[in-house]
């Protein structure tokens, strides 16, 4: 009879209150109701796909993915995904508190999973099951698997992960505003639904959230705005009229200023030189 047993030391245990924390977990398979618009989270993201191709738009740099694969995103940082047509993607995302990658600069990774390390789909297996069924204790399990799934992909010497700095009260705030705007900013948004949103003073609010994210509430709309309009001028056929109308400006005339103001160029004139762009590649 042989037998192995493994001593845990008793003293350097992880302190729990450091280690991420789980705030969601979603199984998906794209379809063509998902609109691909760039967005943020206000956590991190591990996006990991189960089949299927398609591909990532991660600021300004895109890549192809496939079964497999794993994307990486830190907090913040603007993404979407694609799905290949005829193949599409199904994936599972962790959203993750207290997690940044460090393997990048521009705040993501992304990394092939070989076959030796399918004891990370196991786990995401059971987790899905978990989150499915919700019985008592599926948070627990769910949150000690993504442990498990962060230890296994710190062997690797391609990824590397540390804690994200702990916000304070008003960054939280600031940070739940923000998550608002993300999701909500094609909609008639104002200084005052925002600070009531975050139960705090208006005057309160711009002024933290421009100390956290150096512009103001408005000012960060308008630009999410004129971000997501890059993207539907590069990636659509959209007129610009559909376009404005799409992202909530009150007229045409009104969203082709804000973009000149921001990009330094009109609409029309992005458009042309992504297409001649697109061209020469």
């Amino acid at each position: 009879m042989s037998s192995h047993q493994l001593i845990l030391p008793q003293d350097g245990q992880p302190d729990e209150a450091a280690l991420p924390r789980l705030l969601y977990v979603t199984h998906a398979q794209y379809s063509t109701e998902w609109n691909s618009t760039l967005h943020t989270h206000a956590c991190a993201e591990l996006f990991f796909i189960l089949s299927g191709h398609g591909s990532f738009w991660v600021q300004k740099d895109r890549f192809p993915v496939a079964a497999g694969d794993l994307v990486v995103i830190n907090a913040s940082i603007p993404h979407t995904e694609t799905s290949q047509h005829g193949s599409p993607m199904e994936y599972v995302v962790l959203g993750a508190e207290g997690l940044e990658t460090l393997t990048d600069i521009s705040g993501y990774a992304l990394l092939h999973l070989p076959g030796e390390q399918a004891g990370i789909f196991g786990a995401l297996e059971i987790m899905v099951r978990e989150a499915r069924a919700e019985r008592p204790g599926c948070c627990g399990i769910c949150q000690r698997l993504l442990e498990v799934i962060l230890l296994q992909l710190q062997r690797r010497a391609d990824f590397a992960v540390s804690a994200a700095p702990e916000r304070s009260r008003s960054s939280r705030e600031c940070a739940l505003v923000r998550r608002y705007i993300d999701t909500h900013f094609k909609e008639n948004l104002s200084l005052d639904q925002l600070a009531r949103l975050a139960h705090i003073n208006k005057y309160y609010l711009s002024h933290a959230f421009r100390k956290e994210f150096g512009t103001s509430p408005i000012s960060y709309l308008h630009s999410r705005r004129i971000q997501e309009s890059r993207f539907l001028l590069s990636e659509t056929d959209h007129s610009l009229s559909q376009i404005a109308r799409i992202l909530g400006f009150s007229s045409l005339s009104y969203f082709s200023q804000s973009f000149r103001r921001l990009e330094g160029v009109s609409p029309m004139e992005y458009r042309k030189r992504c297409r001649q762009q697109g061209g020469r590649g």
